[in-house]
């Protein structure tokens, strides 16, 4: 069985927590974990699970113009052209076989705000055919740059040992709890 890990990070946040849900699932399956920048363009390969992660950028996922910014804030990592926009969007359309999860990092002071990246990344699978893993899940951050709230990486390995677990019983025909 096997997954892949698709983050986009702009601080190296989102980076840290797409390692943690990998570390995760690596206890169930094999994990392949890439920059959204060097993902393929579309998946030619067999996988059981995809986990999408991205920053919420102006309650969504980042566009270049919000990469832009970012970039002018003193993000190091990325790309202003390529995020989990452009490449979720790009994905040829279902049905797929995989499932998909997916993440984002949040500043901790607007967590009551509507807008997810996470919730907008899982709504583009899903029109593109493919079907949820799990609900869309937010990991919080101090501020846009970081760093991660205390626990949040704990917390993201966790949930990928759920998803690996979750995939492994749908594979033996049971439905995960």
């Amino acid at each position: 069985m096997k997954a892949l890990v698709v983050y986009e990070s702009m601080f190296g946040n989102t980076e840290h927590v797409a390692r943690a849900v990998a570390s995760g699932l690596a206890r169930h399956l094999d994990v392949e974990v890439l920059d959204v920048t060097e993902a393929p363009h579309e998946i030619d390969q067999l996988l059981d699970l995809i986990v999408v992660g991205g920053p919420t950028h102006a309650f969504s996922m980042t566009r270049p113009s919000t990469r832009e910014d970012a970039v002018r804030q003193g993000a190091t990592h990325g790309s202003p052209t390529r995020g989990i926009r452009e490449w979720l969007e790009h994905q040829h359309a279902g049905p797929h076989s995989e499932l998909v999860a997916t993440f984002d990092t949040r500043v901790a002071k607007v967590r009551h705000l509507p807008g997810s990246a996470a919730r907008k990344a899982a709504h583009v699978a899903h029109k593109v055919g493919y079907g949820p893993a799990a609900s869309p899940i937010s990991f919080y951050v101090v501020d846009t740059d970081g760093p991660l709230l205390e626990g949040e990486l704990a917390r993201a390995e966790e949930w990928g040992d759920r998803l690996g677990a979750d995939a492994e019983l749908r594979a033996h025909g049971r439905v995960p709890t």
